[in-house]
């Protein structure tokens, strides 16, 4: 891939998230579009109608004003971070549309503005992110969050996107890895019912808690992006079959998951087809 400003490659991956497209079609349809995502998304599924529908509005619409306008009420510091709301006015605004801290749709709406890390929007994000959403007003967006809540345990596609950006979201700073104690949590919040995730657990098993235990017993080592990703596949895998029906030893998964399987099946009291370290 080129060499792309960290705007362009939010872009170009909230692009492939909303089309599924290739890396290469997401950078020529924004490079065509300048860059706006809402206008590339919209030329990729209606083609016929982009010229007619994209002309004359080179200017900003009544929706980006308005919502430039609430990025800068926001702002911590107009003069030191003109493009960017900080952690104060990040918490301030998630309460004024009604977003809890510890619930996965504050996770979605980071995910939404694709947020450098916790608790920090850039313009760009916040205001291309709600327009995505077509909410240009406080209210549509509390509307927004409710829709996100009702959605994002039921539709696999959301949640995935949503975890998945949480692992970029939730490292320190310089590190390629999450640590421990970090992933821990976050899958407690997005493994659990009762903050808006997918309950990791079904009638026999109680998955999420084995799962922290026995990373636990391996000594809490930080958590690389592969199995971060390959967690939520196991998850689904797991609620749609207890069993391991779908489970084999010379599978594709990393090493900590086939160890987990031994676990499990050593809990169980049935044996295992792997070491268990």
């Amino acid at each position: 891939m080129p060499p792309y400003s960290t705007s362009q490659k939010q872009a170009i991956a909230q692009f492939v998230n909303l089309t599924n497209s290739k890396d290469s079609v997401a950078s020529k349809s924004l490079r065509a579009t300048g860059w706006n995502v809402e206008r590339a998304v919209d030329a990729l599924k209606f083609p016929f109608l982009t010229n007619r529908f994209f002309a004359g509005t080179a200017g900003p619409s009544k929706s980006t004003k308005f919502l430039n306008e609430v990025f800068d009420s926001y702002r911590d510091d107009a003069e030191e971070t003109p493009d960017g709301i900080g952690i104060d006015g990040a918490m301030k605004f998630l309460g004024d549309i009604e977003v809890q801290l510890d619930e996965v749709a504050c996770l979605a709406i980071f995910e939404m503005c694709k947020c450098p890390s916790m608790g920090e929007f850039t313009r760009e994000g916040f205001v291309d992110g709600w327009k995505m959403t077509h909410c240009d007003t406080k209210p549509k967006m509390t509307q927004h969050v409710q829709y996100l809540r009702s959605n994002i345990p039921k539709d696999p596609e959301l949640f995935r996107r949503v975890y998945r950006f949480t692992f970029p979201l939730s490292r320190m700073q310089g590190q390629r890895n999450l640590q421990f104690e970090i992933a821990a949590e976050q899958w407690k919040l997005l493994f659990t019912a009762d903050r808006g995730g997918v309950p990791w657990n079904t009638a026999t098993t109680a998955w999420l808690d084995l799962w922290i235990e026995f990373l636990e017993g391996r000594g809490k080592r930080p958590v690389n992006k592969d199995l971060w990703e390959q967690a939520e596949v196991f998850m689904r895998k797991s609620l749609e079959d207890e069993d391991f029906g779908w489970w084999s030893a010379d599978g594709a998964w990393p090493g900590a998951l086939d160890d987990f399987v031994g676990y499990v099946k050593g809990k169980r009291g049935q044996g295992s087809e792997m070491e268990v370290e």
